[in-house]
């Protein structure tokens, strides 16, 4: 049996290609291709369901991992199964997640994966690289809305020159490093380090990525094109009653003004928008309650943030009563926990951290034990957010991306 299969190449212009492959692997998926750059391979998966989820939002999941067998390794520890990700694979899930999610309709409400997996690994090759151009070439491979292609770009300045996707090796000796996320006509997100650099320097890097970026989505279409097109795809968008929004505007956007005015704490101000719009649904019958009830919600929540919005722009006052250039109070307090080796309480305005630090030895060290990277970090913090911090109470259910996330920016900052 011949399989019949589309390739498309991306040359970096130093001797190194990056290969598009579909046709051949996960054909049941709505989406797929293979990304191979050297010997590193990811197969990247994208299915959406037909009908939408009851929700309002996207409910879109982006899962990266990193599978051992890709290195010719065992999972180290008691147990071979490979469970839960690492904080490494999190990390480029939520890099990825960043550039797709805007690019969705705003009422496409079903439910969406993109899958991606490192099934060959290459010492010389950092795979987080590639997963944003996989996620975006099998996405326009199937018939999801979906704006326009995009593609995410790593670059380093060595010696003086910038390279694109480097190697660890080559990091190492780097002194600029930054993620680039971009369409064809514009930067999404950037994210990364450097030593101290010029506006001039970061912009010629962003520039010099996304020069890249446009070639790796201009072989996105050739592949496409080659494929076939798919039309996109029909679905229910939300609903709308233009009446009602008017009638939940005129009844509570006065009164959403006059609670945002009033400077309350954050408590205060909630408890007074809840009781208003369960005023809201007061007025309405217990029928209309149950055929409208999301969209009175809907249409509250958006009364509410042109309140606020119109408050800061034509009166210059925060919800906490703040005029624009004022910032929050600030106070700190040291060795606040006895026995730790360190503490600090440190409060701005209602934001408030309790951090602590602790010294060990070399054995304390942070292994890391990746497909892709073995080594340790002496320095690591962790972050946490639990619901008490604003005053919910939701299930516990382990670290969550967001926290592994914004524990990652802050240890890249000190």
């Amino acid at each position: 049996m011949k399989i019949k299969t589309y390739k498309e190449s991306i040359d970096l212009g130093d001797g190194r290609t990056i290969t598009l492959e579909t046709g051949k692997l996960a054909k049941q998926a709505h989406g797929s291709v293979v990304v191979q750059m050297g010997k590193a391979m990811l197969l990247c998966t994208v299915v959406s369901n037909y009908e939408a989820s009851k929700v309002d939002f996207l409910p879109l999941t982006v899962d990266y991992r990193e599978k051992f067998a890709a290195a010719g390794r065992y999972p180290g520890g008691f147990f071979k199964r490979e469970a839960r990700p690492s904080d490494g694979e999190v990390l480029t899930m939520r890099l990825v997640d960043r550039v797709l999610r805007p690019l969705f309709p705003k009422d496409y409400h079903s439910e969406v994966q993109v899958m991606i997996q490192l099934m060959s690994h290459d010492e010389d090759v950092m795979p987080d690289a590639l997963a944003g151009l996989a996620a975006s070439a099998a996405i326009q491979l199937s018939d999801f809305p979906f704006e326009c292609a995009i593609s995410e770009a790593r670059v380093a300045r060595v010696n003086g020159k910038f390279i694109i996707n480097p190697s660890r090796a080559q990091l190492a000796d780097a002194d600029i490093e930054i993620m680039v996320g971009a369409s064809a006509d514009s930067v999404m997100m950037v994210e990364g380090e450097m030593d101290e650099c010029s506006e001039e320097e970061m912009a010629e890097a962003i520039k010099f990525a996304h020069e890249s970026i446009k070639i790796q989505i201009e072989a996105q279409e050739r592949l496409a094109n080659a494929v076939g097109r798919k039309e996109v795809r029909e679905y229910d968008t939300s609903e709308e009653n233009e009446d009602l929004a008017k009638q939940i505007h005129d009844s509570c956007y006065d009164k959403c003004y006059a609670i945002a005015k009033k400077g309350t704490s954050k408590a205060e101000r909630s408890l007074a928008f809840s009781n208003l719009k369960e005023e809201i649904k007061a007025s309405f019958s217990e029928e209309e309650i149950e055929e409208n009830g999301k969209l009175i919600g809907k249409y509250f929540s958006k009364s509410q943030k042109e309140a606020i919005r119109e408050l800061t722009l034509s009166e210059g006052f925060r919800l906490d009563g703040r005029k624009t250039d004022e910032i929050r109070d600030i106070w700190a307090e040291v060795d606040y926990l006895p026995s730790t080796h360190g503490s600090a309480i440190f409060t701005r305005g209602e934001t408030q951290a309790l951090a602590t630090v602790t010294l060990g030895t070399s054995r304390d060290a942070n292994k890391i034990d990746m497909p892709s990277y073995e080594g340790e970090e002496t320095f690591y913090l962790h972050y946490n957010f639990p619901p008490f911090c604003t005053g919910e109470a939701r299930p516990l259910r382990g670290t969550s991306r967001r926290e592994v996330g914004h524990g990652n920016l802050a240890q890249r900052g000190l």
